[in-house]
């Protein structure tokens, strides 16, 4: 309340008070305050007086403020109260005047109409006076009239119903006998009516059987087959019986439009397309483009896949979309009256229509399963994804049209199906296109040799240039190492994208959880890329199983090319396909899938072993050279050496080729520091004075030792050289391998002979002049010098007469050779 919110604060608290004291004993009647400014008995003098009393001249002042500051607030409101209703209030007074004039005219316009319906009363009272004696008889004759006419209608149906007949209105001439139906079987004790009923019965029973005869009619169209299945059941005929002759009807038309498919299935030949590989000899350096033209196109059936599908859709799928239509409209919706609704017509109906369909589009998808499969070429995958969407899109009407049918899953089914021997299909041509490449590169490989002088000028431009001229210049290995590693990586793209049309946004059946899920995941990664890397590591490896000592038919590049190409994989190109793979595919990994690492680790391993398998082909070549030339000497009976033996010089010279042909495709690697004296001269086994010390023993006839017990205690101070250890991706690694392969071979053939004087000195020269050349090629210089002293040493102790050679001799001869 206003007016006590400035009220003192002694008075404030004695009415809260007493409020609260009136509250707790409610038997006292609360009496009305005088002074409470907002109540009705609000006593002006009183309330003044009372103020006077209690409150000082400054509350009394503050009070009056207060007053007026409420007093002028409440004037406000109300003139804002009035503005703001001004123009309601002028409307109000406009509509009240409105209503005042409209209720006068309304008030004539009711007294006018009173006497009307006065008038009209009085004049209805005589017409009724006057027609009173005429009312049951004008009402008797209206019933005679009526009965007449039904009479008259009955008479005449059999006529009417003759007529109809010759006329084929069937519908007219059924509608008007389910009229007279019943009246004539309430009737039928009566002769009249029962000779009535009795022809009758007979015009219908030839109108059945005209309709009948529609059913076997293949002329018949689908609205008057429709009509023809209404109207007997409208006769009672057996629903289930009619049931059995729509479908079988039905059949007929649909068994030809899945003859016209099979026939034209039948009459598809694949015309084999002739694909000419380029000549290798030409063009060495495009391992793929000869392999892309034969694995990447197909037989090309006379009708493609994409106007086997139209037809299949156009004329089998609508055809049975139409039936199915046309039988749930006659035999499942039709709403069931009388004795009809008790037969339980729609479920029975149903049901046959659901075994009706399902044989039908099981054989329909067997030829569409057949037509699939003649799609082997992988060139173009858009005419047969556009196929499959077709094919799908239009198997969505039939799930629409009856939801309790398996079509459209069984056709999603083979959709995927397709999808997953397209990847097989893919997998395969890829597989294909990899190995043609890799005879390619084999024949780029070998082609150099037949133009080129020596077997060495392989991979190396400049061991090439005595060819004969005009012959184009070899491949080098680096670009056919390019050309096979962008072939392969293009043909993959190539098939990522042809694939990625499966999962278009455009595509229908792109949605289905297969083709987000199981279809990137399991299908394209792991069963199309990660399987085809597989393969190729697979593959290589097979190269390392050659049977033989010189590796079998597999030339030794060729393995050097191949652990190149898979330690490329392993670095760089594995992680790139995958990651493109998921980018293009957007594979979520809900299922295991292959880790990147774990197939780095693979492509690593068999770049490994292929690697090492080089080293031991290459080692074996060079020491079936040493061998045959230790075997087939007479070491005792030989002449004195006044050159280096034609093998020694062969071994470098492959040795060197190697070098080179290993520098085009891996790095040089670390070598240990090279001692002073085996970069100042052409180096010598015996020049070190430490060498020197340790074995002249061996080389004087008069040594005091035992030169066999000299040898053991060096071995055993010696560092173990393991011969088949691993070697690194590096030149000085495979080198090294390579040299003491043939240097361990040369150490165990001199094990086993036996050598006169001069024997043991051409060994000298021989190992002397190995030495000048070979220790540039390895990783320690020490690992030569051991196994040459061990050839060396082990040519002394089977020698009949020991006498070495003089250094500056061994040194003349080998400068001069």
């Amino acid at each position: 309340m206003e007016a006590e919110s400035g009220s003192s604060s002694p008075g404030r608290k004695r009415r809260l008070l007493r409020l609260y004291y009136s509250a707790a004993e409610p038997q006292q009647e609360e009496q009305p305050d005088p002074c409470d400014i907002n109540g009705a008995q609000f006593d002006p003098e009183l309330y003044l007086n009372k103020l006077r009393k209690e409150c000082s001249l400054t509350e009394l002042m503050d009070q009056e403020s207060c007053m007026v500051k409420q007093i002028r607030s409440l004037d406000s409101d109300m003139q804002t109260l009035v503005y703001e209703n001004y123009n309601k209030f002028i409307s109000a007074t406009d509509t009240i005047r409105k209503m005042k004039n409209d209720f006068k005219k309304m008030e004539d316009e009711m007294d006018c109409l009173s006497t009307n319906m006065a008038a009209i009363t009085e004049f209805s009272a005589r017409i009724s006076g006057t027609l009173q004696d005429q009312h049951a008889q004008i009402t008797k004759l209206s019933g005679v009239h009526t009965l007449l006419r039904k009479l008259q209608f009955l008479f005449e149906l059999p006529a009417r119903l003759n007529k109809c007949l010759e006329l084929q209105a069937y519908a007219q001439a059924v509608s008007s006998h389910r009229r007279a139906r019943c009246v004539l079987q309430q009737y039928s004790h009566m002769p009249s009516f029962r000779g009535i009923q009795d022809d009758c019965h007979a015009i219908m029973e030839r109108l059945a059987q005209q309709l009948r005869q529609k059913f076997r009619d293949g002329g018949t169209s689908a609205k008057e087959l429709s009509e023809c299945v209404e109207l007997l059941l409208q006769l009672d005929e057996p629903a289930e019986e009619l049931c059995d002759k729509f479908l079988s009807h039905a059949q007929t038309r649909l068994e030809a439009d899945l003859q016209g498919l099979e026939a034209e299935l039948r009459d598809s030949t694949p015309a084999k397309v002739s694909a000419q590989k380029p000549s290798t000899a030409a063009s060495p350096t495009s391992p793929s483009e000869s392999s892309t033209s034969s694995h990447f196109l197909s037989p090309a059936p006379q009708t493609d896949i994409l106007e086997f599908i139209d037809r299949g859709c156009n004329e089998f799928v609508s055809n049975l979309c139409l039936v199915i239509a046309s039988y749930q409209e006659l035999f499942v919706n039709r709403p069931q009256e009388g004795e009809l609704a008790s037969k339980n017509i729609p479920q029975m109906a149903n049901s046959k229509l659901l075994v009706f369909v399902d044989a039908l589009a099981a054989r329909y998808f067997s030829l569409v399963e057949r037509r699939i499969q003649e799609e082997k070429g992988v060139g173009d995958n858009s005419l047969l994804v556009r196929a499959l969407d077709r094919f799908h899109r239009r198997l969505q009407a039939v799930s629409k049209l009856l939801p309790g049918s398996a079509v459209p899953s069984q056709g999603t089914e083979i959709v995927i199906q397709a999808a997953r021997e397209r990847i097989k299909q893919y997998l395969s041509a890829l597989q294909s296109f990899y190995l043609d490449s890799l005879t390619d590169v084999r024949q780029a490989l070998a082609a150099p040799r037949l133009s080129v002088g020596g077997a060495s000028a392989v991979g190396s431009g400049a061991l090439a240039g005595n060819g004969p001229p005009g012959k184009e210049a070899p491949p080098s290995l680096p670009d056919l190492l390019t050309s096979l590693s962008n072939s392969i990586l293009n043909q993959i793209k190539t098939v990522l994208a042809s694939v990625h049309l499966f999962t278009a946004k455009d595509i229908t059946f792109s949605n289905k959880p297969y083709f987000k899920g199981e279809f990137c995941s399991q299908g394209v990664r792991e069963g199309l890329v990660v399987s085809f890397i597989k393969f190729i590591c697979q593959s290589s490896r097979q190269f390392c199983e050659s049977a033989g000592d010189r590796g079998g038919s597999t030339p030794p590049v060729l393995l050097l090319l191949l652990s190149r190409l898979c330690l490329d994989f392993e670095t760089s190109t594995i992680s790139y396909i995958l990651t493109l793979t998921d980018e293009q595919f957007l594979v979520q990994h809900h299922s295991p899938v292959t880790a990147v690492t774990a197939l780095c680790a693979e492509a690593r391993e068999a770049a490994q072993k292929l690697l090492n398998h080089y080293v031991k082909v290459q080692g074996l070549i060079i020491s079936q050279m040493l061998r045959k030339s230790v075997e087939t000497r007479d070491w005792v009976n030989t002449i004195e050496p006044r050159n280096v033996r034609a093998v020694m010089k062969r071994v470098v010279e492959d040795t060197t080729s190697i070098d080179v042909q290993v520098g085009l495709l891996y790095e040089e690697g670390v070598r240990k520091a090279h001692s002073s004296d085996s970069s100042k001269r052409t180096f010598s086994v015996y020049s070190s004075s430490r060498q020197q010390i340790r074995y002249a023993p061996s080389y004087t006839p008069s040594a005091p030792m035992d030169t066999n017990l000299l040898s053991n205690i060096h071995k055993l101070f010696s560092e173990r050289i393991d011969i088949f250890s691993p070697v690194e991706f590096n030149k000085v690694s495979v080198l090294t391998g390579i040299i003491k392969i043939s240097l361990k071979t040369f150490l165990e053939c001199v094990r086993l002979r036996t050598f006169g004087r001069y024997g043991l000195q051409q060994i000298q020269v021989d190992c002397h002049y190995l030495q000048m050349y070979l220790w540039r090629f390895v990783s320690d210089e020490n690992l030569v010098h051991f196994l040459l002293d061990e050839i060396v040493g082990s040519a002394a102790h089977r020698c009949l007469d020991p006498s070495p050679m003089e250094q500056s001799v061994i040194e003349v001869i080998c400068e001069r050779g």
